[in-house]
């Protein structure tokens, strides 16, 4: 069945001061899984809505680890989004690719600890949703599209390596996540934002800014904070262009399989749902037992 499609997108605190935005309001919003990072501003860009929340709170507060996903994604999943654009610095880990280069992957390869709470089931619902292509391939392919159109040089495809930090890799780790996994970039917050989206029946893509080479490249210099903060900055022009060019590219209604991903990963019989469970859930799942 079709749905209407309403952007989310998830990234710096400055992605929404975009010329020509329309500011419309601000959401503060409590979950059932904590408070947000931060509020989430509504914006309009070309008469689209456009949902912007800062992963890591206004002023970049909260460490990879501390960011409160599962709150991140029910708030959004409350104000009506069910797509999903994050944008994510990341360390390149190819040759073929260079700093300043987007990337828009399509696997993620997890090396995060396991201290980041991952799922919304659990305390009497149980349920396992497909996570095999972790982005949606339609929504990736109009960031692709997106990224093509304002210029920019893009690369389709490749592995997320999501590691915990906050610190960076090790040399012998980087030389074996470019050996061991072929992973294209490397960050620390495409997980368990990824698995989250999907458990709440959003479709989600990932922009990585390409900042710098790790440690791995032994002809370039170790990286250091400043350089990445550099970079960071000349990408963020970039990436305003290609989330307003998203916004007007997104259809105005979508049949997408991610759009239903939970309608068949709930084995817990809904008779056997606590009410404590069903209520925490039932902005997520209610359609399927009320």
């Amino acid at each position: 069945m079709n749905q209407s499609a309403v952007l989310g997108v998830i990234g710096g605190s400055g992605l929404y001061h975009i010329e020509g935005v329309e500011t419309v309001a601000e959401h503060r919003l409590d979950t059932p899984f904590g408070t947000p990072s931060d509020a989430i501003v509504e914006a309009h860009i070309g008469g689209c809505p456009v949902h912007f929340l800062p992963r890591h709170g206004r002023g970049h507060r909260l460490l990879p680890s501390e960011v409160p996903s599962r709150a991140n994604i029910h708030a959004l999943k409350q104000l009506g989004v069910n797509h999903v654009l994050a944008i994510s610095a990341c360390g390149i880990m190819q040759k073929s690719i260079r700093p300043g280069d987007m990337i828009v992957p399509d696997q993620i390869f997890d090396r995060t600890r396991g201290q980041r709470p991952a799922t919304f089931f659990g305390d009497g619902i149980v349920g396992h949703v497909l996570f095999a292509d972790p982005f949606c391939a339609t929504l990736r392919g109009a960031v692709v599209a997106a990224a093509r159109a304002v210029g920019a040089n893009v690369h389709e495809g490749g592995t997320y390596l999501c590691m915990e930090g906050p610190a960076f890799s090790t040399r012998a780790e980087s030389h074996f996540y470019r050996s061991a996994v072929g992973a294209a970039v490397i960050g620390m917050t495409a997980l368990p934002e990824a698995k989250l989206a999907r458990e709440a029946e959003m479709c989600y893509a990932l922009l990585a800014t390409g900042t710098d080479y790790d440690c791995w490249h032994e002809e370039e210099e170790d990286v250091t904070v400043d350089q990445v903060l550099a970079v960071l900055r000349a990408n963020s022009t970039l990436a305003k262009q290609i989330v307003s060019e998203v916004a007007t590219r997104l259809p105005a209604e979508s049949a997408c399989p991610c759009l239903c991903a939970a309608e068949r990963a709930i084995v817990t019989d809904p008779a056997a749902i606590p009410p404590a469970a069903k209520e925490r859930l039932r902005v997520l799942y209610g359609k399927y037992w009320d």
